[in-house]
Order: structure tokens, then sequence, then C-alpha cells
């Protein structure tokens, strides 16, 4: 068994151990609202938002980019389980921001290990089989931060499957405060109809 794996079956032995009625939490989230934000690591929504287990919905992917996986789950989370209010929370320095689809393609073209930044941007090892399939991925990669948040939530707002009568908000996480900074075109453009 590697390290990993056994530090995380200790950890949930212990948070099993103390599970205590949890088990009960409903399935629809308790304070009505979703978050879609990325998946990196130094992002906690349930600190930054003040969440408990069964508050919220949470959405991550990379980027938390409005993708069609992330509008699918929103339009669940409102029409299954009565969310209605939303949240789009990219953040700075995100490694979405240091490539763009044609670096994605090249480096999976090049080999399937993982990839390093240097003084002259991403490179590869090169030193295994690679695919041409990433040239087909749209990697949703952030030009500029704040525009991406506007994107983003004008793309969720504009769905034909999205209820005109949910807010969505548009918000940026700082990494070096732990703050939210509003972007006022992105909640703007989320205004209910």
């Amino acid at each position: 068994m590697s390290e990993i794996k056994s530090e995380i079956l200790s950890a949930n032995q212990a948070y099993a151990a103390a599970f205590g009625d949890k088990g009960s939490l409903p399935m629809p989230p308790g304070r009505g609202f979703a978050i879609l934000t990325c998946m990196d690591a130094r992002l906690d929504p349930a600190k930054y938002a003040g969440l408990a287990e069964g508050d919220a919905h949470v959405i991550r992917n990379a980027g938390g980019r409005a993708s069609d996986d992330a509008i699918r789950s929103l339009v669940i989370s409102h029409k299954l389980l009565g969310t209605n209010e939303w949240f789009v929370i990219h953040h700075t320095d995100c490694g979405m921001e240091t490539f763009t689809n044609e670096i994605m393609a090249r480096l999976l073209a090049s080999s399937l290990k993982t990839a390093y930044i240097d003084e002259t941007g991403w490179q590869d090892h090169g030193d295994n089989e690679g695919s041409p399939e990433g040239k087909y991925i749209n990697w949703l990669t952030i030009a500029h931060n704040a525009k991406s948040v506007v994107e983003d939530v004008t793309r969720i707002r504009a769905h034909p499957l999205v209820n005109p009568e949910i807010p969505i908000h548009g918000y940026i996480y700082d990494c070096k405060t732990g703050e939210l900074v509003e972007v006022p075109e992105a909640t703007q453009a989320g205004a209910t109809k």
C-alpha cells in the first residue's frame, strides 16, 4: 500500500469514528446554494465560504470553468436538489493562466508523463509515447482572470436549461489574503431577469 493511500485510509477511520449524526443529513444542500470553483489544492471552499457538511454543493474543476459538465451539475443542483443561488469563484495565481490549448496539445503529443515549467515555459520530458488527442479538447485556459469569470457567468446565465430566476455571482479568491473579491461585471451578467 502506498504511503498516501495509508494516510488517507487512516484519516478516514478517524473521521468515520467521529461521524456522529452526519449520516442523517438530507440530500439537498441545507443552505440552498452552489459554488463552482477551481480544483486548486490551496482553495478550501468550506473555509472561505463558512460551510459545514450538508450546507452547499461545491463543483470543482480545473479553473472553476463553466464547462458543459459544470453546467450539467448546476442544473441538477437546482432542478432536483433546490439550490437557488450560485457562485462562480476563480482565484489568483491559477495554473490555468500558465498555458494555452496549443501548449497542452504539444505537451501531450510529446509524452503522457508530468510536464515541468522552467524559465522558458512548459516543457516535457518526451521520454515516453504521447498522443495527438490533446488537440481535440478545449482546455478552457484563462487569459485574463476577471474576464474569465464574466465569460463563465455569462455562459451559465445564457444556457437554455438555467432558470433565469437564479442569481449567479462572480468572484475571485485571493490566494495571498483569503478574501473573495467580487467581479461586478460578472455579478451583473448573472443578475436575475
